[in-house]
């Protein structure tokens, strides 16, 4: 918006597909952006390209609990204030790994890194001016569910059964937060739907090939779908929680927004990283 001044955007998964879109769309704007990835690489080209001294790079393994933590306290370190969180970060796995820290890397990267970075980060939020926190995932999705026998998949693990469970866990994410009451900043959680934001994390080269060429005629471009996470930086919604499915309101009483739900899986997460 004409006028307005700087905003500090942190973007989690910010080298790559969508989260590399609006930490440029954002550095257009003039904003103070910083980016966290995991490789150095895409890291240091991406701020090659962009030449922009607004743009910073945190080299991170957001799977890691403690290197979460270390990115969190960096942050602290160099800002008073955030605007806006954007999280994006996430990985397909094929087979199951566990993290050195004994976690499921979906669970961990995917959600565990999104739960990290919206609660601590929080204070800095709340000293920002209008904060907003977009989660980017599957609101509106109503397939998978959290597996509360046994959420870390030690006995039935499968790639996609790890991605719905760990969407759906960053849906409940969006609610608790949400009704904690306790910060001002605005959480969107957000589905942009099928976009062409790059099969990298895919491995097979089968599925990867297949996933281009849908992608080629069927998917969103990616420029058009973060226009409305730029517009949230700009202006936040007025409600604590939005959930946005491919443009439209989702309905919060969802059964997989449930209020009870998201209680337990912050408490489950709680007692997760109380062991770390």
């Amino acid at each position: 918006m004409p006028g307005q001044p700087a905003k500090t955007v942190i973007i989690s998964g910010g080298t790559d597909g969508m989260g590399r879109a609006t930490a440029l769309a954002r550095l257009a704007k003039g904003d103070h952006v910083t980016v966290i990835g995991s490789s150095e690489a895409k890291g240091r080209a991406m701020l090659d390209d962009a030449a922009n001294p607004d743009l910073r790079f945190l080299r991170a393994d957001l799977s890691s609990v403690a290197e979460t933590e270390r990115v969190v306290a960096r942050i602290a370190e160099e800002h008073d204030s955030i605007d806006a969180l954007a999280l994006f970060a996430n990985r397909v796995s094929p087979k199951r790994r566990e993290t050195a820290e004994g976690l499921e890397s979906t669970f961990a990267l995917y959600y565990v890194s999104r739960y990290l970075l919206s609660h601590r980060l929080r204070p800095l939020l709340d000293a920002g001016t209008d904060p907003v926190i977009v989660n980017v995932a599957g609101v509106g999705t109503t397939t998978g569910r959290i597996l509360w026998e046994d959420p870390q998949l030690t006995r039935r693990y499968g790639q996609v059964r790890a991605q719905l469970q760990a969407g759906r866990a960053n849906d409940l994410l969006g609610v608790a937060f949400a009704n904690q009451a306790v910060s001002k900043a605005r959480y969107v959680l957000y589905h942009p739907g099928f976009t062409r934001s790059g099969t990298g994390s895919l491995r097979n080269p089968l599925v990867r090939g297949s996933v281009e060429l849908l992608a080629k005629f069927f998917a969103r471009p990616v420029a058009e779908a973060v226009q409305p996470i730029i517009q949230w930086i700009d202006q936040p919604p007025t409600e604590p929680l939005s959930a946005i499915d491919r443009g439209k309101p989702v309905e919060k009483n969802l059964r997989t927004l449930n209020p009870e739900d998201a209680a337990r899986l912050a408490a489950y997460t709680e007692e997760l990283l109380r062991g770390h």
